[in-house]
């Protein structure tokens, strides 16, 4: 893939992420908590993919946690300016199943469970890792 075309699909990535990231603010605005802290791990993680994409890289899976430490050995300089991000990748690995299936939870559906002030800071974060991501992709 060209340079060019490369960068494009980054791009498009991030666009996404920012998509997400409006949904996740729409969704806490309206007390949907479970389903903001769900698009917020979306944003998060369509930003991380946007900079495999810029690295030519493929990126699988749906881990914040695993799409960082992989960076280790494809691109050490990048897992180095990002590796502060795995704990908050491990909270918001934490919102891609339970908040959107009955299953993922003992006795309770996810709008009983997640709350106002877990959908903030599910969103706060998912701000910080597009941002991050931004810097990253910007020499």
């Amino acid at each position: 893939m060209s340079v060019r075309k490369t960068l494009e699909e980054a791009r498009r990535w991030l666009k996404t992420a920012e998509m997400d990231l409006r949904a996740a603010r729409l969704l806490l605005r309206e007390g949907e908590y479970a389903l903001s802290c769900f698009h917020a791990h979306q944003a998060a993680e369509k930003a991380l993919k946007a900079l495999w994409y810029a690295l030519e890289s493929s990126p699988w899976g749906h881990s914040l946690v695993k799409l960082i430490r992989e960076l280790e050995e494809v691109a050490p300089e990048f897992f180095n300016k990002l590796r502060d991000l795995l704990e908050p990748a491990a909270l918001l690995d934490k919102y891609y199943i339970p908040t959107r299936y009955p299953n993922g939870l003992p006795d309770l559906t996810p709008d009983e469970v997640y709350t106002r002030r877990e959908a903030e800071e599910a969103v706060r974060l998912a701000e910080e890792f597009r941002n991050r991501v931004r810097e990253v992709l910007t020499p």
